[in-house]
């Protein structure tokens, strides 16, 4: 494998103690899809260096860990933005679902669309997502709704790993809503999705385990139903909780060791606790919070006093948050939640990284996986205070180089 050195750059490590690991005279060596040495320039041995067979002179740019996208709904069948007209015209969401409209006309459409146009357009949205930075993606199920439909989703989120120039880790997450030919029987719903996640794991689809605990999505009893077999099945386990009502469903996730609780806006004092005690990554989405028009805020300053990790996400789905810039979501995690510009960098890499338990990456360290990114400002805060404006040179996955 050869060497390749990254140089004359300004490096946000986001590794060690000081603020955003900040090396103003950096480098990087990389060999193959893992990062050798970084640090001070001055600093790089002549025989570390020895075998460079590539120098890129990135001519004072900063360089930041490769941005990781941790929750995302990203492979479906059409669109809502009619949807979208009549909310803003005075329809219900009630009314709009009672018309078919909601997260069942997703389903329908995700259930019509063939497999390769459901890859197709996802690839899509993958791609606007890597043009601003993402290296890593997560992916999950619930717009299929059976095993046929669920396996399908989860069979097109493992093909974007393939074809494109990223990660992707897929999460099942059939616990999402009920289906129509279930109607009325939601705990025999749940007894399917649980019979169907053997064959699903079986068949090299699933890496974590997700669920909608809320009062128009599964009760906390039945979510239990769902972790204890992905439990039996060695599987990871994230939570869509709090969102909406408090659930407790933070502490539920927690006696499982959940990699990550989402959204939170309603979260305990108690869940914070739970949270904070079995290492939860908290996942903050600003932009469903800013889509929807919350108005209750997640408790980011407990959050914080708790020591809990806090992760951000675009939530790219059709219904609740159809957003395709993480760049955006950063300045959103600042302006609408309040976090400074280095928790939300971190929260995009390092955490986010965590809440996917993926150890290799997310921070600029010997050993670490080779992803990163070269951006076109002076400074890190201003990937947060800009919107509109991508400022991505390249990016690098796995050691490979991609411009923007």
């Amino acid at each position: 494998m050869s060497r390749v050195l990254w140089h004359n750059a300004q490096l946000a490590t986001l590794d060690g103690d000081a603020p955003w690991g900040w090396i103003a005279n950096g480098a990087l060596l990389t060999e193959g899809d893992r990062i050798l040495w970084v640090g001070e320039a001055a600093q790089l041995s002549p025989e570390l260096a020895a075998g460079t067979l590539r120098r890129h002179d990135l001519r004072g740019a900063v360089v930041t860990p490769g941005l990781i996208d941790c929750h995302t709904h990203l492979v479906y069948g059409g669109q809502r933005a009619h949807e979208f007209e009549l909310r803003l015209q005075g329809a219900s969401y009630e009314e709009i679902a009672r018309a078919g409209g909601g997260i069942r006309s997703t389903v329908a459409a995700t259930r019509e669309a063939s497999e390769d146009e459901l890859f197709k357009q996802a690839a899509k949205r993958a791609q606007a997502l890597m043009g601003e930075g993402v290296c890593t993606l997560e992916v999950k199920s619930g717009y299929g709704l059976s095993l046929i439909d669920e396996a399908k989703q989860l069979r097109v989120a493992r093909r974007l790993g393939k074809e494109l120039a990223l990660t992707v880790r897929s999460s099942y997450l059939g616990a999402h809503a009920l289906p129509p030919e279930f109607a009325g029987r939601q705990d025999d719903y749940v007894q399917a999705l649980c019979d169907w996640m053997p064959e699903l794991q079986g068949l090299g689809l699933v890496d974590a385990v997700d669920a909608f605990c809320e009062g128009i999505g599964f009760t906390p009893a039945q979510t239990r139903r769902v972790f204890e077999t992905a439990k039996r099945l060695g599987l990871s386990v994230k939570l869509h909780a709090e969102q909406l009502s408090d659930q407790g469903g933070t502490q539920l996730a927690a006696e499982f060791s959940a990699l990550s609780c989402d959204h939170l806006e309603y979260l305990s004092a108690e869940g914070i606790g739970a949270m904070a005690r079995s290492g939860t990554v908290a996942v903050l989405l600003p932009g469903a919070y800013y889509f929807l028009r919350e108005t209750k805020l997640p408790p980011v300053q407990a959050l914080r006093e708790a020591g809990v990790p806090m992760a951000i996400a675009t939530d790219h789905n059709p219904g609740t948050s159809p957003v395709l810039s993480p760049l955006l979501m950063l300045n959103m995690a600042c302006t609408l939640f309040r976090l400074t510009p280095e928790e939300a960098l971190r929260g995009m890499t390092m955490h986010a990284a965590r809440a996917l338990g993926l150890a290799d990456r997310g921070r600029l360290a010997a050993g670490l996986r080779a992803d990163f990114c070269v951006w076109d400002v002076a400074h890190p805060r201003e990937l947060a205070y800009y919107f509109g404006r991508n400022p991505l040179l390249q990016r690098v996955c796995g050691g490979k180089s991609s411009g923007n």
